[in-house]
């Protein structure tokens, strides 16, 4: 065989193991992939039965419902379209009705969903990304307000804090 017969086969195998693990790691990352849906997405790409997603928006008022062995049902909303959320387990301490949910599973239904994880928000000014997103292209988004004792200009450390002109007003 001749040194540019052995170059030829040798990219030629290069090329070949490199379209395989192309391959493989396009559809491991496809089976693996959660992807992100409000419900107003939802409603319009109709997932099919057994999709993986996270679905998010507002826990509508008045849906929750708690049944046997820790079963939770509940709407989540982004004020144009809602989907059904079945949960199994032990919601976070912060979940409630008029908050911002994020929850991972499956689809069973366009408009039903089945949870096996659910992310709640830590804070009161807190919104996970993705639903504060969908709630802004639905146009339901507020900005929260300042704390009453907060100003644009101050800190919450104290009065006489400036964050524009920070000085120390302790003693020494």
């Amino acid at each position: 065989m001749r040194r540019r017969d052995r170059r030829l086969l040798l990219i030629t195998a290069a090329g070949i193991v490199l379209l395989s693990a192309t391959a493989v790691a396009s559809v491991a990352l496809r089976q693996t992939a959660s992807f992100f849906y409000s419900p107003t997405d939802a409603q319009a790409k109709k997932p099919e039965a057994g999709t993986q997603a996270r679905i998010g928006g507002l826990v509508a008022k008045g849906t929750v419902v708690r049944g046997d062995n820790g079963k939770v049902n509940f709407v989540v909303t982004d004020m144009k379209a809602d989907v059904r959320v079945s949960y199994r387990g032990v919601l976070p301490d912060l979940f409630r009705e008029g908050q911002g949910v994020v929850a991972e599973g499956k689809f069973t239904a366009p408009d039903t969903f089945e949870a096996r994880t659910i992310l709640a928000r830590h804070d009161e000014n807190y919104m996970p990304k993705e639903v504060a997103d969908a709630l802004k292209a639905s146009g339901q988004w507020r900005d929260a307000p300042l704390p009453v004792n907060q100003t644009s200009n101050q800190s919450s450390l104290g009065t006489g804090a400036n964050i524009a002109n920070p000085t120390y007003t302790g003693s020494k």
